[in-house]
């Protein structure tokens, strides 16, 4: 008993370590980020204070800087009023000439946007765009971990029953097919042979999608569909980037490596099922694929699944990150306005750089909130099958 005390006394001291770091770079990053969006404000606080000063130029009634006598007009009129200071009025036609060209290209200028910064009412309507972003990740990332396990136990169960690609079955058939020289089953095999060759065609069109960037993608389709939907939104997230097949390959390895220890034997000797065919008496049920909560019970392959199950939670921490770069991507690409990342690519075209490090603030603590979810339900897992 005190043994496993102690255990469980150094597991709750990992876990209290891991969330002390989590919080410790919490704040740190928070500090950083402060830090900068006060100096970003004092900037433009200086920077608003002079052009204002030399927007009282521009104001000058009939005054054109575009034209050249003007301008030599305006130069002299310096020197007779600060006569001796040509470095300071040197100065002065160069912020004039910068401010002017700022009010023809900068975008925040031509839009009318009042370069005010991170405001109240900027804060409140970020936050909005802020939950929707943290449901679609959330949502996707759920169904990418349910998605992933079904998909890597069903490679798995079709690797112990030995099934070979479509392609290397078609090739095999029509091997045997030219050894037979049965006319009658030429039609057969011509059937059969059709149907591999669709099934191949099918799945490497899944697959190309699946590995497909998320911005070609979006490019593709954009044009075609209602993009600004929350659920394509979901789909895109999902079936973009390779990270359902990469986290489905990751799972896959994880089967594949508990499978082939010790106590796999040990529990085959002590009778429980080992058949991995669909169905069968001792068999796997193909029902539990569509289960939201797999249950194998009697079968060996119930260890093997926990097992790797529990290796595979740590890793949603690296798939978390490439999630949410994808959903970067992906709302950049279809450039939707009211979207976090997109308002992101808009305040850096904005210049408005605090507005941009509170979006990228937000999405590094919706990676952090990640972690530390993830480290709290590995400890749960843990406990409840004592590791």
């Amino acid at each position: 008993m005190s043994a496993f005390s102690s255990i469980l006394h150094k597991e709750n001291t990992g876990l209290r370590t891991r969330l002390l770091i989590h919080g410790a770079g919490i704040i740190l990053m928070a500090a950083v980020f402060w830090v900068f969006i006060s100096a970003v404000e004092v900037s433009r606080i200086e920077s608003r204070e002079s052009d204002n000063e030399i927007q009282k130029y521009l104001d000058l009634s009939k005054m054109d800087f575009g034209d050249p006598a003007d301008r030599l007009l305006f130069r002299e009129s310096l020197d007779v009023f600060y006569a001796g200071q040509t470095q300071r009025n040197d100065s002065v036609v160069t912020a004039i000439d910068n401010l002017r060209q700022r009010q023809f290209s900068d975008p925040a200028y031509k839009t009318g946007d009042t370069l005010d910064g991170l405001t109240w009412n900027m804060v409140r309507r970020l936050t909005g765009m802020y939950l929707q972003f943290i449901a679609v990740y959330g949502i996707v990332l759920l169904l990418i971990y349910l998605l992933a396990q079904r998909i890597a136990v069903y490679r798995f169960i079709m690797m112990k029953q030995h099934r070979e690609s479509y392609l290397t079955q078609a090739l095999e058939l029509v091997r045997n097919a030219r050894a037979n020289r049965v006319g009658s089953m030429w039609g057969s095999a011509v059937r059969k042979l059709g149907l591999l060759l669709a099934k191949a065609l099918v799945k490497g069109i899944v697959l190309m999608l699946l590995f497909t960037p998320a911005y070609v993608i979006a490019y593709s389709v954009k044009t075609t569909i209602d993009t600004s939907s929350i659920l394509f939104m979901i789909l895109l997230g999902i079936v973009s980037n390779g990270v359902l097949i990469h986290t489905a390959n990751k799972f896959f390895t994880f089967l594949v490596s508990e499978s082939r220890k010790g106590y796999v034997q040990t529990a085959i000797v002590k009778n429980l099922h080992a058949s991995y065919e669909w169905d069968a008496p001792e068999g796997i049920p193909m029902r539990t694929l569509l289960q939201i909560k797999h249950g194998f019970r009697s079968h060996v392959f119930q260890s093997i699944f926990i097992n790797a199950r529990f290796q595979f939670i740590p890793a949603l921490k690296e798939h978390a990150s490439f999630l949410v770069t994808g959903l970067i991507i992906i709302e950049m690409a279809l450039n939707i306005q009211g979207h976090f990342c997109y308002e992101l690519l808009q305040q850096i075209l904005y210049r408005q750089y605090d507005i941009a490090a509170a979006i990228i603030f937000g999405i590094f603590l919706t990676i952090k909130a990640t972690e530390i979810a993830i480290d709290i339900w590995e400890h749960k897992e843990k406990r409840k099958y004592g590791y």
